[in-house]
């Protein structure tokens, strides 16, 4: 559990506390008090002036309170010497760690005492609680200004804020001196209902028992009466103290004057704590109430070895930071016990990392829609991208596969388009060679059956036609040898004198077309 530092303004005198929870208990680190050079405080009212005596059974109605919570966040009014001196002195702890605990008493809270319908509902029984101020002493608390306990079966004791919260604005003051913005304020406690519970729990008193703590500041004191040990009346607050106090029977003059008021009529336990716990004080007692039993608070379950020997020997002078702080322990640690809590709103929104309002409150909704929207989008935007990625990376290999196998393909075709062409050149001279081989066949053959046929000469005439010069000793040869090869024309014959015999040159034109060779291919 972090470390606590427990502020309780009491007039001109500060009193500050660390206390720290261990495994073996509460562990005191630090306790000192700062008298203030500058103090702001309103001076506590006199018993006819204070409004804060109560009691159970009677309440006076002469209270008159001013408007309760109307300010979100008082003004800081505390001089820095006191806040250089507070800040020196926890120099040793990490105070951004630690929790801040003001302990507040009169004039700045005022009480109530409830005894209507009881609800079962906590917020309805406060707000049943916050009504009742309203109706019986008209004055408007906030919820956040105000918290209750309960005494006994259907009476409830409420604590509200009323007037400027010094020890808050000290706190605050203490994180500026300390360039911090704020320093964290979990709750704040009540002086006498926390010296109140810390008593009662650590003594044993008889139901019948009426008990009274009598706590001596250097400005005023404060009276508490007990019967058993639940509260039954808080006593208006004594503006006699250390400082100021001439003799003890101003104590006892106003001991029992608050006696009267709440229904006391004797006292068995005198419980005594603050500035004050000599001898004198405890014989003054023994001579006005010879049956009660005047002790001095101890506080027996707090380790307080690091602190030294004179807060040891006094420490009941610290007594309302250190049971403020032994209750907030008790409620963190220990289910079912709860008490006095007040934290303001403002307090609580101050100590927001970010500070939102309502409209803040109504887009932020929009802007975590809008977050997830764009979110969502950009993701699925991205595994789509991904996908298409992965797509084109595996179209691109079969690209470069199909490619791959075109080139192939074109070699393959390129070749297969070449022997084409060269088949075709072969089909065409072996044809050529057949024709040509027949047409000279059959010329040999006439002219080896007919001796008087002579060829000189054999040349192309253009396509599938043959040129052919020659003699011979007889006309009709030549019909006979255009008879025997029909595409044999005759294109001229003259006499030509050959030796002695008379001789004919012809020119014979040869169409090489024979039906009878047949072209190689399918």
């Amino acid at each position: 559990m972090k470390p606590i530092v427990c502020i309780s303004c009491e007039g001109s005198d500060t009193k500050v506390v660390v206390l720290s929870k261990t495994k073996e208990g509460v562990k005191l680190e630090k306790a000192f008090s700062v008298s203030n050079t500058h103090s702001e405080s309103v001076a506590p009212r006199s018993n006819e002036e204070s409004s804060g005596s109560f009691n159970i059974d009677d309440i006076s109605d002469d209270l008159a309170f001013d408007d309760i919570g109307q300010i979100d966040e008082p003004e800081e009014n505390i001089d820095t010497g006191d806040v250089a001196y507070i800040a020196s002195a926890l120099k040793d702890f990490e105070l951004h760690k630690s929790e801040f605990i003001p302990i507040l008493t009169e004039p700045v809270v005022n009480y109530h005492i409830y005894e209507g319908q009881k609800e079962k509902d906590r917020k309805k029984l406060l707000k049943a609680i916050i009504d009742d101020i309203n109706r019986t002493r008209n004055i408007t608390v906030r919820e956040d200004y105000i918290d209750f306990i309960e005494l006994e079966e259907g009476v409830f004791f409420a604590v509200f804020i009323q007037g400027e919260n010094t020890c808050v604005n000290t706190v605050n003051s203490l994180a500026a001196y300390n360039n911090r913005r704020y320093y964290k304020i979990p709750t704040i406690k009540n002086a006498e209902t926390s010296l109140a519970h810390y008593v009662a729990k650590t003594n044993k008193f008889f139901p019948e028992d009426y008990t009274l703590i009598l706590y001596t500041g250097k400005d005023y004191s404060k009276l508490i009466f007990l019967k058993g040990n639940h509260l039954t009346h808080i006593g208006s607050t004594l503006d006699v103290g250390t400082q100021n106090l001439h003799t003890y029977d101003v104590y006892f003059s106003k001991i029992l004057l608050e006696m009267e008021n709440g229904n006391i009529p004797r006292l068995d336990n005198v419980i005594l704590c603050g500035e004050d716990n000599s001898e004198n004080l405890i014989l003054s007692f023994y001579g006005t109430f010879p049956e009660a039993n005047v002790n001095e608070l101890v506080f027996k379950n707090i380790d307080t070895s690091d602190v030294e020997a004179n807060i040891q020997d006094n420490l009941s002078s610290f007594a309302i930071p250190l049971t403020a702080g032994l209750e907030y322990f008790e409620e963190k640690t220990e289910k079912g016990y709860r008490g006095i809590n007040i934290l303001p709103r403002y307090i609580h929104e101050n100590q927001k990392v970010l500070q939102f309002g309502w409209h803040s409150y109504v887009i932020l909704p929009l802007i975590f829609a809008a977050a997830f929207y764009f979110t969502f989008t950009i993701l699925s935007n991205s595994r789509t991208i991904d996908e298409k990625e992965k797509e084109l990376k595996r179209l691109t290999k079969v690209w470069n596969e199909n490619q791959a196998i075109t080139e192939e393909i074109m070699k393959y075709s390129t070749r297969i388009a070449e022997f084409d062409k060269t088949q075709e050149i072969l089909d065409s001279a072996m044809a050529g060679t057949e024709i040509w081989n027949k047409s000279l066949l059959k010329i040999a053959d006439f002219m080896e059956r007919r001796r008087n046929f002579w060829i000189t000469k054999m040349e192309s005439a253009g396509k599938d036609e043959v040129k052919v010069e020659g003699y011979t000793l007889s006309k009709p040869v030549l019909t006979e040898f255009a008879e025997y090869n029909k595409s044999t024309l005759l294109q001229s014959i003259k006499h030509d004198q050959l030796r002695e015999k008379d001789a004919y040159a012809y020119v014979l034109q040869i169409k090489l077309n024979n039906e009878m060779v047949k072209k190689n291919g399918p």
